[in-house]
């Protein structure tokens, strides 16, 4: 055996040795370091926890993980440019497994929404789509940009993705997606392109109440004044709540048409349905009042009170219907009342 090659056996060992001997102890300091980062992130330090996060590529250039959260915490400071190029340098990178994939595509689209590249962002997630076509994440930005884009089609496509992955089924969605694709042929002056997508939202969702609200005004325009009532009425029933936002409307066409007694009909069914809607009862009881029946419009007004002591509006229609039969001491008391109540909604 000759000296040169006792020498060079003698330094590969050397540096075997101490490969071996140094390795676990540089890879434990990186971990230390990369926990410390996420320790940092979690007190939401993202100053202290990037620093941390340099050291550890610094230590480790293969440390993905790393890379990662550094351009997560870049673009969530503001600076997406810089992310994009730490996120995408890491694309080329051999050997990632499928998470790892995931996580780059979803930061990187994250990055490029940020940057307003909306078509960029949307060829990440469909990349993303590609690894896992059921990821609720990218699904649901797919969605949340095709809103935006106001692209009505490619939302309800979406949708009903979304919910085959969620194993659920909400028909008010799809509904509210073809409304407004309704309003935007409507916009376009396409009105009777517009009547059949509303038309279709109906079957779609029978008891979405804005489907009404916008057949109705649409109906109003065409000055079909029957349809315009008739899907008011639905929207008012569907909706007690905002219904009352309608009521002149619904009037004002029932006079129109000279239909001045289905004007009390409407407000009776309205009732029937929700007795607890003040708003419906006491336009009841002022139609009642101005037929002439007073005291069947008192009464009305008396029990509305007696489910519900805090309506002004309803006390303000008792002190009308009050004015010609009750004592100066039962108006002053009633009066009273209704200031209180005024005091105590303002206070709130």
């Amino acid at each position: 055996m000759t000296w040169p090659f006792i020498i060079i056996l003698f330094v590969v060992i050397i540096g075997g040795l101490t490969f071996f001997y140094f390795q676990p102890k540089q890879q434990a300091k990186t971990e230390s370091t990369y926990t410390d980062a996420l320790n940092a992130m979690v007190r939401g330090d993202k100053r202290t926890a990037l620093k941390h996060l340099r050291d550890v590529v610094k230590q480790d250039t293969n440390h993905i993980d790393a890379y990662l959260q550094m351009g997560d915490i870049l673009r969530e400071e503001g600076n997406a440019q810089a992310a994009v190029k730490i996120h995408q340098s890491l694309t080329v990178r051999p050997n990632l497994n499928n998470d790892v994939k995931l996580h780059i595509h979803k930061s990187l689209a994250l990055d490029y929404e940020q940057l307003s590249q909306l078509a960029k962002a949307r060829r990440e997630v469909e990349l993303l789509l590609k690894l896992d076509k059921k990821n609720l994440w990218a699904n649901e930005f797919l969605l949340a940009l095709f809103e935006k884009q106001r692209d009505w089609d490619k939302a309800t496509q979406i949708s009903k993705t979304i919910q085959k992955v969620k194993q659920s089924q909400d028909s008010n969605q799809i509904a509210r997606f073809l409304v407004f694709k309704g309003m935007d042929k409507l916009e376009k002056g396409k009105i009777e392109e517009a009547i059949k997508i509303f038309e279709n939202a109906i079957k779609t969702a029978p008891k979405f109440e804005k489907t009404y609200l916008c057949l109705g005004d649409l109906y109003l325009e065409k000055r079909d004044l029957v349809n315009a009532i008739d899907n008011w009425e639905k929207y008012a029933l569907l909706n007690p709540e905002n219904g009352k936002m309608i009521y002149s409307k619904i009037e004002s066409a029932l006079f129109d048409l000279g239909r001045f007694s289905e004007v009390e009909k409407f407000y009776e069914r309205i009732v029937d349905k929700d007795p607890s809607n003040l708003s419906a009862l006491t336009k009841l009881a002022n139609v009642l009042e101005e037929k002439g029946e007073h005291n069947s419009a008192l009464l009305l007004v008396e029990d509305a009170l007696s489910k519900n002591q805090t309506s002004i509006h309803a006390h303000l229609m008792k002190l009308k219907l009050s004015l010609q039969v009750s004592k100066p001491n039962e108006l002053s008391n009633h009066i009273d009342k209704i200031i209180q109540l005024l005091t105590t909604d303002t206070k709130k």
